[in-house]
């Protein structure tokens, strides 16, 4: 890998000065089908198996994200070029929204895409998967995934081929993609991060306020803030987390010797599952995935540590955020790599989990339960 980043240094010669001097791609020119051939190829099987006899949703992100980089690669390739120039990399997972709960183990799944939309330097994918029944292939998921074309040694932005639509429908795809674009900048503009809750939110997180107040322990006089008691069918958010360690090691590296990003994904799931299998007491379903921004690659060697919170519930709904970050032994800083919106639902109605608003250790809860129900929204809106 050392040796190959090394040669990749002389492609800078290959970049582009200006998106002008690139060839205009179709969408059909990146269109790629590819089969996962569970049914008729059984040895691979394992690798995709989970206790309760389907696919690892884990196993399905990776492949997309392996898909969805494949796709960019076929929209920049150029002809006379035995290697390509470009580092493309995962900028961020706009969406997934699952039609199935269930994915069969032992049925050929077939995984198409192609880019949808491209910037100067980032390209919007779109991918489907979809498994095979009695001779039909019936969808499974959507995917929208955003990629990011860097220079050879993944240090600076790249130029990519411009996107012609070709007729109608593909003008709408297209404009589709510019609406997405402006959707994911709202959404940032006004987070939680930047600007106060609105009128309707501060409300929200001051009748839980007042719904956890114990009035009987003090009198109706005398109630202090740390006069608290948890409403029936309950749970504090500070009692539903799951945390967990992985050592980055060389085997899950990609091509610029850095941790794949499926990787990532794959551990940030597993960990999202096991919390809201934990917290609902039964078996979850995954429904959708959104808004996974990867802030800063994962090195090689890294702790990277994983928090799992469930920020949001409601009926049989579960959401749940997952925080990860890497810590550098050498230099005991703590780095954000990502953060990652899972939307379960249960088999049973599941308990509300209530943030421990105002007073006591944890008054930042209430700005987490606000932005899981905003991503709630947003999913069910979508689906």
């Amino acid at each position: 890998h050392v040796q190959a980043m090394q040669e990749r240094k002389a492609l800078h010669t290959l970049l582009a000065k200006r998106q002008e001097d690139l060839p205009p791609r179709r969408m059909k020119d990146s269109y790629l089908e590819v089969t996962l051939p569970l049914g008729s190829q059984p040895e691979i099987r394992e690798k995709y198996l989970n206790v309760y006899n389907s696919v690892r949703f884990g196993r399905i992100l990776e492949d997309l994200d392996s898909l969805g980089v494949l796709i960019c690669y076929t929209h920049t390739k150029q002809e006379m070029q035995p290697k390509s120039p470009l580092s493309i990399v995962t900028a961020l997972v706009d969406r997934i929204n699952l039609c199935k709960k269930i994915i069969h183990p032992d049925c050929d799944i077939k995984f198409t895409g192609n880019v949808s939309w491209v910037g100067k330097t980032s390209m919007e994918v779109t991918m489907h998967m979809l498994q095979l029944h009695d001779g039909e292939y019936s969808p499974v998921l959507d995917a929208t995934f955003v990629m990011v074309a860097r220079d050879p040694e993944n240090k600076r932005p790249a130029f990519v081929n411009p996107l012609v639509p070709e007729s109608p429908e593909e003008e709408a795809i297209f404009k589709q993609g510019e609406l997405n674009k402006l959707r994911r900048i709202d959404f940032s503009t006004a987070s939680l991060l930047k600007m106060a809750p609105t009128a309707e939110e501060r409300n929200i997180v001051h009748d839980i306020f007042l719904n956890t107040l114990d009035t009987r322990q003090e009198g109706e006089g005398t109630v202090s803030f740390r006069s608290r008691k948890l409403p029936p069918n309950s749970v504090w958010m500070e009692d539903a987390k799951l945390k967990g360690l992985q050592i980055c090691h060389p085997q899950e590296r990609n091509i610029f010797n850095r941790i794949f990003g499926g990787f990532l994904m794959r551990k940030a799931f597993e960990l999202g599952w096991a919390t809201a299998c934990s917290y609902g007491g039964s078996r979850p379903f995954i429904v959708s995935v959104d808004d996974i921004m990867f802030q800063k690659p994962v090195e090689i060697g890294s702790l990277l540590l994983l928090s799992a919170q469930v920020c949001y519930t409601e009926k049989n709904y579960i959401q749940v955020r997952v925080h990860s970050e890497v810590y550098d032994a050498n230099t005991r800083e703590h780095h954000t790599t990502n953060i990652f919106h899972f939307t379960f639902i249960s088999e049973n109605e599941v308990p509300r989990v209530v943030p421990n608003t105002y007073g006591g250790k944890y008054p930042f809860n209430s700005m987490l339960y606000l932005d899981g129900k905003r991503h709630f929204t947003a999913v069910m809106k979508e689906i």
